[in-house]
């Protein structure tokens, strides 16, 4: 389940479409490519690990308590961040509901982002149970139309994908590709934590870790492989996924991966939503003793929906945020990654009973 919550987290918008992608490894040719997506796979791996055996060993089960563990006050730092992140992802997965929607099926595009936004509610209201379901059913969906995508890529231009294979590129850059697109989605692990509290030992934490790196980057990789018909100029394609569908001529699986790109938007944002619900019902639990019910869940998530989805595009917030994004990432850096292997891997290595965190 860990591993099933943090692909969904990661995939997105932009991994879903193939545009983070082709912004992060086809510039390093096709061999490159893999090299980083390899190298990004061991890092959020690590790290994913080293995570979750730190917030077991706190007893944290939503991003607050990580941090104020790990970070002592400076946790309020990053929750800053983090929300100018809800704010700016939230946006771009509307916008992509609106764009399929509108793609699709004729539709104006804002019927298509409150679909989203009232799914994405609608999950998110009902706690653990729900988000779970979800991250498990969506799992299989993806999985299986990114391993049907490989299958009818192979059948219809695999005689492409070989010739780009065999064709000499420079693989320059690829390790800092890998490290750049590890950093920027690694937030995720901390996102998720409310599902661990399945994990019954250290053990089960360190394993969960382990195999969320291989789970969320598998279908990335049999994406990557069928982009590689169409390398280079596919790097410069705004949506790469569609791109290819065109390429395919088969418009009911057209349909269906259009679908599923709108069920990967529907779990990461949720996912993102799920884990603010969960960080004000632990601040709820302790000041009163009672679990926040389904209708505060539904109500902050709408209300942050409707704060991110609408009126941040329409003050320039979204814009704002996105020329900073980078920064972003630099900052979950320093605020995540470095304490996390430093401070937090001594402590969970140090010895000491951890704290119980399991339902």
């Amino acid at each position: 389940m860990p591993g099933f919550a943090f692909k969904a987290v990661v995939i997105g918008g932009g991994y879903a479409t193939g545009r983070e992608l082709a912004e992060f490894f086809m510039p390093s040719g096709p061999w490159g490519g893999l090299a980083a997506m390899l190298l990004a796979t061991v890092l959020w791996s690590i790290i994913a690990a080293t995570t979750f055996a730190f917030a077991r060993k706190v007893g944290a089960l939503d991003y607050r308590t990580f941090f104020a563990r790990l970070l002592g006050p400076g946790w309020i730092v990053f929750e800053i961040a983090y929300v100018l992140f809800v704010i700016l992802i939230l946006s771009v997965f509307g916008a992509a509901a609106g764009a399929i929607g509108a793609a699709m099926f004729g539709l104006p595009p804002i019927v298509g982002t409150l679909i989203l936004a009232g799914s994405i509610a609608g999950f998110a209201a009902f706690g653990n149970s729900s988000v779970e379901e979800l991250f498990k059913y969506v799992s299989f969906l993806l999985y299986g139309v990114y391993a049907l995508f490989l299958v009818l890529a192979l059948g219809t231009f695999g005689d492409k994908i070989a010739a780009n294979f065999a064709i000499p590129a420079s693989s320059d850059g690829w390790m800092l590709g890998g490290i750049t697109y590890a950093s920027y989605n690694i937030v995720g692990a901390v996102v998720i934590l409310p599902v661990l509290r399945h994990l019954h030992s250290q053990r089960d934490a360190v394993v969960s870790g382990l195999i969320a790196g291989p789970l969320a980057m598998a279908p990335a990789i049999l994406f990557f492989v069928c982009m590689i018909a169409f390398y280079p100029g596919i790097q410069h394609e705004e949506l790469p996924s569609d791109f290819m569908l065109r390429h395919l001529e088969m418009p009911l699986f057209h349909l269906l991966f259009q679908f599923m790109i709108f069920t990967a938007l529907l779990e990461s944002g949720t996912g993102s939503v799920h884990a603010i619900n969960e960080r004000i019902a632990g601040v709820w639990r302790a000041r009163r003793g009672t679990d926040l019910g389904t209708r505060p869940r539904a109500l902050i998530a709408t209300v942050l929906l409707i704060g991110c989805i609408f009126v941040a595009d329409h003050f320039g917030l979204v814009a704002l945020i996105a020329n900073g994004y980078r920064i972003l990432a630099f900052v979950f850096l320093a605020l995540f990654v470095v304490p996390l292997m430093t401070i937090g891997l001594y402590r969970v290595v140090k010895g000491g009973s951890p704290a119980d965190v399991s339902a």
